[in-house]
């Protein structure tokens, strides 16, 4: 399948992505804007292909005349030995969701933080920001830190299942952002914390369960998700019942597009558009 014209054919590379909505919210928006588009999955699961061997579809892709390619999980950071440049966000955070063929190279992006902070904005607005946990220290991890303390966060706890992997990262970050603290910590840091955010594939409709122990959430604090199929986690619903602000991975899933988007066509897509979009597309 080729690039024709002002056709564009762009693809999500990832595990187990059979229900992600971005083939629509990207051809409903460029249907809008009078395009020709097609969003293809491209997923590695029922391709028998290891996140390590992404070179081999970024090259088919190249060749068969994509436009561009989103990546998700587990291929954000594999991805990114792969590509021939890299924009200032995906090089700092070693994580690439979004990667552009032009004048002959494969240049990567990260929109995920974007998505996540506006998202978060949007969702909300006045969250405190004091003192903030973090499950995740892979390529959506890297993101998801670097958006909430881009928002002011003036410490944040990066917990993973790898714990030198969670130290790496708060020690990448630790310097960067002017009077905030990056550390990594264990999962009963939640008990101070103003919010919790999710940046774990568990909870996911391929990786059911709860990524941290029910106890520890407690009334008056946030919990964010960035998984949004299914839109409702257990963490989310276990959260509102104890009295938690929640906030779904929609908004991140949205504004992320909506970037991409912008990146591969060149056109300026509206946001509030796709977001009414999403909502048809989980109310369906």
């Amino acid at each position: 399948m080729a690039e024709l014209g002002d056709k564009h054919v762009v693809g999500l590379i990832g595990a187990g992505i059979g229900a992600s909505l971005s083939p629509q919210l990207h051809e409903r928006e460029a249907d809008r804007l009078g395009l020709r588009y097609i969003y293809q999955l491209i997923d590695i699961s029922g391709l028998g292909i290891r996140a390590s061997e992404v070179a081999t579809l970024v090259g088919d892709a190249r060749r068969m005349g994509f436009r561009g390619l989103n990546v998700t999980h587990p291929c954000k950071q594999t991805i990114v030995s792969q590509l021939d440049e890299l924009s200032q966000e995906a090089a700092f955070l070693g994580a690439v969701n979004t990667v552009v063929f032009e004048g002959g190279l494969a240049i990567g992006y990260n929109t995920d933080w974007f998505g996540f902070a506006q998202g978060f904005v949007r969702g909300l607005p006045d969250a405190a920001l004091g003192d903030v946990v973090l499950l995740g220290a892979g390529g959506a991890g890297a993101a998801v830190a670097h958006a909430v303390l881009s928002l002011g966060a003036r410490r944040l706890t990066i917990v993973d299942i790898q714990s030198d992997r969670a130290a790496r990262l708060a020690a990448q970050f630790a310097g960067h952002y002017s009077g905030a603290t990056v550390v990594a910590g264990t999962p009963q840091n939640v008990a101070i914390a103003d919010g919790l955010i999710n940046a774990t594939p568990i909870g996911m409709a391929a990786h059911p369960g709860m990524p941290i122990a029910p106890n520890l959430l407690r009334p008056g604090m946030w919990v964010a998700d960035i998984v949004y199929v299914p839109l409702e986690t257990e963490l989310l619903r276990l959260a509102r019942e104890r009295g938690c602000r929640t906030l779904n991975g929609g908004g991140m899933v949205v504004f992320q597009a909506a970037e991409a988007f912008r990146l591969f066509t060149g056109r300026v897509p509206d946001p509030d558009r796709m977001w009414r979009h999403f909502e048809e597309l989980t109310k369906s």
